[in-house]
């Protein structure tokens, strides 16, 4: 778990669009640290390796804007990013992520991000997306606004809707995958790099969430979901 920066912030941070990085990739979070930094008009006061540790910074230093990944351990981005709008409004939340999933993207507009932004989007353009959001505005990387029939008013919508029940986190979907492939839980544990206690209760809560009471439901599910693809015919 990271800690933000030792020492005293610079005078003139308070003039810049202060940030938090929340990744759980440390050549990522140099990366786009160092981007950041070369830019007069944005500060980096914190950075974190998982969700939990990005929503401590984020109440300590009321940044304008936190950039979380989705793919990091323990917490849920989207329930740190509902926490974040919950208890510091004034800060934007802006995913930045390798997923364009369209079902990822609305649990990020549901958790009240107002931005969605691919890894791969060049430096230039991060920098104005996230100058876009600071001012307001929504973003979305082309690949993902293309995607949705009408971004505005897919966000309008999703954020006057609440998570819904049968809406998994990655880490649901991930074990989900796992187990529908016919991994156990301990193997399924070892592949995430978690426990068996954290696994089952995973396999717990997606069960109850999608009310799947056995192996056949569950593989089912997972292809309906397209979490699991589907089987390719023999001829």
């Amino acid at each position: 778990m990271l800690t933000t920066k030792a020492g005293p912030l610079p005078s003139d941070v308070a003039e810049r669009i202060r940030c938090v990085i929340a990744d759980d990739h440390e050549m990522l979070r140099y990366g786009v640290r160092r981007l950041l930094e070369d830019d007069p008009d944005f500060a980096v006061v914190g950075e974190a390796d998982d969700a939990a540790e990005a929503l401590r910074l984020v109440l300590q230093h009321r940044p304008d804007l936190v950039l979380l990944d989705i793919s990091m351990p323990g917490m849920s981005s989207f329930e740190a990013g509902r926490l974040i709008q919950e208890h510091c409004a004034g800060t934007r939340i802006v995913y930045l992520t390798m997923h364009d999933d369209q079902e990822y993207v609305q649990q990020a507009l549901r958790s009240g991000a107002s931005g969605y932004l691919l890894k791969d989007t060049p430096a230039p353009l991060l920098l104005s997306a996230l100058r876009e959001v600071h001012r307001g505005e929504q973003s979305l990387s082309p690949q993902v606004k293309s995607k949705l029939t009408d971004g505005a008013i897919l966000r309008n919508q999703a954020l006057r809707t609440p998570l819904r029940r049968s809406t998994l986190t990655l880490r649901e979907r991930e074990v989900m995958k796992l187990l529908a492939e016919g991994q156990t839980v301990k193997q399924a544990a070892a592949v995430l790099g978690v426990s068996v206690k954290t696994v089952e209760a995973h396999k717990f809560n997606l069960m109850r969430k999608l009310d799947i009471h056995n192996k056949a439901q569950l593989v089912t599910v997972a292809i309906q979901k397209r979490i699991l693809p589907l089987p390719v015919p023999i001829n």
